[in-house]
Formats: structure tokens, C-alpha cells, sequence
């Protein structure tokens, strides 16, 4: 259970470096800059952790699935980016892909 924590703070240590990297405006804010920095830091540690157990390619499905998803509402919500119903459908397909495999294959290493 843990390894699914750590793919947890890993996905959000990702959300937030890359919310930063937008806020960062180049690398030109340094307080941006560190935590984007920081964040990648954090995230690619986490990952690491996360692959002693969990099979790469599951770990990194969920965390290129969820870690769009919470981009998209970060975007939405922070910087006002609007989503089409085309986009919408497409996270939709993303998200079913990700419970797809996690609750239906044998090789999500449960």
C-alpha cells in the first residue's frame, strides 16, 4: 500500500512543478523557478520508490492519467483555461483507461 502512497505525492509533486513551470514564465520568477525544481525533484524520487513493487508500466499510466487530469483542473482553475467537449471526452477516455487497468488487468501488482 504504501508504494500507491508514494505514486500519490509523486502525481501531485508533478502537478504542482508543472502548475509552476506555467507561473515561472520561463524560468525568469525564481520563486516559481524552485518550485518547479523542487517539485520534478520530488516527484521523479517518488516514482522511484513507487517502481520497487509496481509494474513500470502501470506506475507510470496512472501517473501520466491522473497527473493530466489534475493539470487540466489546474489550468481551468488558476489560469482560466477552458475545455471543449472534445477535450472533456478525452479525459473521460483517459481516466476509464487508467481504472481499467488498475482494477481489470493482473499486471497492475496488486
Amino acid at each position: 500500500m504504501n508504494n500507491w502512497i508514494y505514486l500519490a505525492v509523486a502525481i501531485l509533486s508533478e502537478t504542482v512543478a508543472t502548475t509552476a513551470l506555467k507561473a515561472s514564465a520561463g524560468f525568469t520568477r525564481p520563486g516559481p523557478a524552485a518550485l518547479v525544481v523542487v517539485g520534478y525533484g520530488l516527484a521523479f524520487y517518488f516514482l522511484s520508490l513507487t517502481l520497487r513493487t509496481i509494474p513500470l508500466g502501470v506506475a507510470y499510466a496512472v501517473w501520466s492519467g491522473v497527473g493530466i487530469v489534475l493539470i487540466t483542473a489546474a489550468g481551468w482553475f488558476m489560469y482560466g483555461q477552458k475545455l471543449d467537449a472534445a477535450a472533456l471526452a478525452g479525459i473521460v477516455l483517459i481516466v476509464a483507461g487508467v481504472l481499467v487497468m488498475n482494477l481489470f488487468s493482473k499486471t497492475a501488482g496488486h
